[in-house]
């Protein structure tokens, strides 16, 4: 899978794309991440790539021409680009697996009021990660990124780890332990310690079940 970021900022990712899952998904050639800047297809001298509002108003809008030829200088036939902005769809584990699929994406980084809105006929898809509001969407195309990271073929240590996670049958995940078995006067569960397969899978099937409904009832409607 390839991964082309459009953002004003690429010096943000360089942190968290180069560690851990990620840094693995990256180093096996699973994923492959790139990084546009607007500014790169700016045309005046101070390289511009907002200006004022039409109508007024507070703040600063990325303008059309140089946020178009981004994304249209990695864009291909194939490709799924990707607006992260608030107003979009609430991304969440299953499109998560769904764009998992997708052999390349171009994920676009909104900033300062918005973008224009003659841009959104280049895109395919609008996500949000949140009901809240961030300086830009750098921090959302991280988010999405190592999401999707973490379901390539081949980048997890054990493929069912990412079949079990937390959201893959709209379902918490089940509580986990560790060594020690006592620790501060509390027990790690019998049943863990069975050694009994079918025990222990019921058992996490319900505490899974029980975590959704305490924690997270709406998914149960799922």
């Amino acid at each position: 899978m390839r991964i082309d970021i459009v953002t004003l900022f690429p010096s943000m990712f360089e942190g968290p794309l180069t560690e851990s899952i990620v840094k693995r998904a990256r180093e096996k050639k699973l994923l492959e991440v790139g990084f546009v800047n607007p500014r790169d297809f700016a045309t005046d001298r101070h390289n511009s790539v907002d200006d004022r509002p039409y109508g007024g108003g507070a703040g600063m809008v990325l303008m059309a021409g140089p946020m178009s030829q981004a994304i249209r200088s990695v864009r291909q036939e194939s490709s799924t680009v990707v607006f992260l902005s608030p107003q979009g769809q609430r991304f969440d584990q299953g499109i998560a697996r769904s764009l998992a699929k997708k052999k390349h994406l171009v994920l676009v980084c909104g900033r300062y009021e918005g973008i224009d809105e003659r841009l959104m006929d280049l895109f395919d898809m609008e996500l949000s990660i949140g009901d809240y509001v961030l300086t830009g969407g750098e921090l959302p195309a991280m988010v999405v990124t190592d999401a999707l990271s973490r379901l390539q073929p081949g980048v997890l240590k054990k493929e069912e780890a990412a079949e079990r996670e937390s959201f893959s049958e709209n379902l918490l995940d089940y509580p986990q332990y560790t060594r020690p078995e006592t620790w501060e006067g509390k027990s790690v569960p019998p049943v863990l310690l069975s050694g009994d397969h079918a025990k222990i899978e019921a058992w996490r099937q319900q505490e899974a079940e029980t975590a959704t409904r305490r924690k997270r009832p709406e998914l149960l409607e799922k």
